[in-house]
């Protein structure tokens, strides 16, 4: 088994204008990057440590560095599922260790995951929280993406949405109310963005709160996503959700990420694929899983002033596969 060396270290990397959802904004992010050597090869993975699970940059780090004398001694990808959680510190030694592999075998990465060749796939673009003029205009601007992703989640949602929908008649609308709705919002909300053509909300309950999706008629179809992290997810969500959103910081890696899509597939849930605020190398693992996706939303890179060198080729909203320097 191969012994690796590991280095962890913190970067940030500039927002492009703000970015905002109902709990708040920021103008930059903070990621962690992961970089594992073996055999003369580098293997890199990315996580965004995220504060609505309790992770900060600090910790993430101390969890990582916590399996290095495992990592010196050899270790694999089904090894790391039973050292660490589901979170963003698994997500970026799995992300390495699927890069160290690909680059060790001379391979892509699809080959080494059994999958066909990797096509470019078209992802959602978020328009920030905002008032809905404000939104109205940010809308206009990107009214030629065919899938807008709307972020909700307080008073006045009807009259962004209404807004929004005024100034890009054309795009598919996809929204996240960020766990913002009451069961009276949802009722009264989701007939009204039906008919302005929104195809989707995601998580309008607290996760812990969700059980209401029992009780009411889902007109609009709700996807999970801070109610749903890894497989151990799928069983409690069961006849209260449509969609689930796979985001590799919450699986802890692409290896669950495969399996809950497997599993969430099997169980007859609908697949939308997501993402933390981050930049290419966080995106390109995920795009293995987007291929045949109902809903993409990877735009990180998009929503940054600055990316990564051998970054992600947007064409507009069309995502194409990362190049060997990137990642895998």
């Amino acid at each position: 088994m191969t012994m690796f060396s590991l280095r962890v270290r913190t970067e940030e990397f500039p927002v492009a204008g703000r970015f905002a959802i109902s709990r708040g904004s920021r103008s930059e992010i903070h990621v962690v990057l992961v970089e594992i050597t073996g055999e003369g090869y580098v293997g890199r993975g990315e996580c965004v440590p995220y504060a609505r699970y309790d992770e900060t940059v600090e910790g993430v780090i101390e969890t990582i560095l916590s399996v290095e004398s495992v990592l010196k001694t050899g270790i694999s990808r089904e090894t790391l599922q039973n050292l660490l959680p589901s979170g963003a510190a698994r997500n970026a030694l799995d992300c390495a260790l699927w890069d160290w592999e690909a680059k060790a075998a001379g391979k892509r990465v699809w080959d080494i995951a059994g999958s066909p060749e990797l096509l470019p796939v078209t992802t959602a673009y978020t328009l920030s929280f905002a008032p809905p003029e404000e939104m109205a205009a940010h809308a206009s601007k990107n009214a030629h993406r065919p899938l807008l992703k709307v972020k909700l989640g307080a008073a006045n949602d009807l009259p962004r949405i209404e807004a929004v929908r005024a100034a890009a008649p054309h795009s598919t609308i996809i929204v996240d109310a960020n766990e913002g709705w009451t069961a009276d919002d949802y009722e009264a909300l989701a007939p009204q963005l039906v008919a302005h053509n929104v195809a989707l909300v995601e998580q309008p309950f607290p996760a812990g709160k969700d059980d209401v999706l029992k009780d009411v008629e889902r007109v609009l179809p709700v996807c999970a996503d801070e109610s749903c992290h890894d497989r151990a997810s799928l069983e409690r969500l069961r006849g209260k959700y449509d969609f689930i959103n796979i985001k590799l910081d919450k699986t802890g890696g692409l290896t669950e990420a495969i399996a809950l899509k497997k599993e969430a597939l099997a169980a007859g849930f609908g697949i939308m694929v997501g993402c933390m605020l981050g930049t290419s190398l966080a995106m390109a693992p995920a795009l293995l899983l987007a291929q045949d996706a109902k809903f993409v939303d990877l735009d990180g890179p998009l929503l940054l002033s600055s990316d990564r060198p051998n970054a992600l080729t947007f064409k507009g909203s069309l995502i194409e596969p990362p190049t060997q320097n990137l990642w895998g």
